[in-house]
């Protein structure tokens, strides 16, 4: 009964989210995704006592610094002049993303031929699973939180596939009512992976009465600040490889105070614009949102809900530059 109460409980998540807006911010009935000047920059939040957004020297070059040194300086996540290709989605969980429609083996075979395309010479492209481990509930659970963990087994299945399959592996998280910070500690053991990175999904952090499905949620720039400085710290301490950190964005509300999320050393920062429609929306969305001089751009592709899915060319034609793609 009580996986029956959890099928039925993601697919009624999954219903409700379909119907909310998924492009810049506009009408609340989906309608019209156009955008307008508003939407082009956060409202001004509070001043922090972090410091403003600078790219740290040691992550100034996308190439593999000579010599030696901390291996967050010499390896690299994101190939130079190349792209990252990822299929997104939670384990066992179709509806959520392709990723969960099958074995890690087998979605990691499909990548590869989803990924091709994007490769040619001097352009390398690298594979990535994009997992989603904490999932946003319609429900508050028994902790009141509006999310629960996937169990820890099934993501060490990703963990030890990833590792074997020679592919990056992402943690989305999609934290409910929690605060990003304390869902990603209880990650830590797949975090010290050298091969696993972090995704932040802030259409899933909810406000103190909001509910997931209901309404899109947003976090502040101070909340990812201390959980890349959280990451960072755990890269420079262990000298792992540089780590994915990533950012999910489809409106400009969801990151009030973007320009003051910081560079972290050891961190490769992305943000990722999410929307979905036909390309013309697609492209208003992410020029509406896109910040480049802070961040290597993402962008994701959906095999259901895009209209005229865009392909490899289409994708490598957008400026600002997209270095990493997802599908889902």
């Amino acid at each position: 009964m009580r996986a029956l109460g959890l099928v039925l409980a993601v697919l009624a998540l999954v219903l409700a989210v379909t119907a909310l807006p998924h492009g810049p911010d506009g009408p609340e009935d989906g309608r019209d995704r156009t955008v307008t000047e508003t939407d082009r920059d956060p409202s001004p939040t509070p001043a922090t006592s972090e410091p403003a957004a600078t790219e740290p020297a040691a992550t100034q070059s996308a190439g593999a610094a000579s010599g030696d040194g901390p291996r967050w300086r010499t390896e690299r996540v994101l190939p130079p002049d190349g792209m990252l290709v990822a299929y997104y989605g939670a384990p066992r969980t179709p509806a959520l993303g392709v990723l969960g429609e099958t074995s890690p083996e087998r979605a990691f075979r499909r990548l590869r031929r989803a990924a091709a395309p994007f490769e040619s010479p001097g352009h390398p492209v690298r594979e990535v699973f994009e997992l989603i481990v904490t999932i946003a509930d319609a429900h508050p659970g028994k902790d009141g939180d509006y999310s629960h963990d996937v169990r820890k087994r099934d993501v060490r299945r990703y963990v030890d596939a990833a590792r074997r399959l020679g592919v990056l592996l992402v943690l989305d998280l999609q934290p409910g009512r929690s605060d990003f910070l304390k869902v990603a500690k209880r990650w830590r053991w797949a975090l010290l992976q050298p091969h696993v990175g972090l995704a932040l999904d802030p259409e899933w952090r909810m406000g103190r009465h909001q509910v997931p499905g209901r309404t899109i949620g947003r976090v502040g720039a101070r909340e990812v600040n201390r959980t890349s400085r959280w990451l960072s710290r755990l890269v420079v301490r262990h000298d792992l490889p540089e780590k994915a950190f990533v950012l999910h964005q489809f409106r400009s509300s969801m990151l009030p105070g973007i320009s003051r999320i910081v560079s972290r050393p050891g961190l490769r920062m992305i943000q990722h614009v999410d929307g979905f429609g036909n390309r013309r929306q697609k492209l208003a969305t992410y020029r509406a949102v896109a910040r480049p001089k802070q961040f290597a751009m993402g962008f994701k592709l959906f095999y259901d809900e895009d209209v005229n899915r865009m392909g490899a060319a289409a994708v490598r034609k957008i400026r600002p530059r997209v270095r990493f793609v997802s599908y889902q």
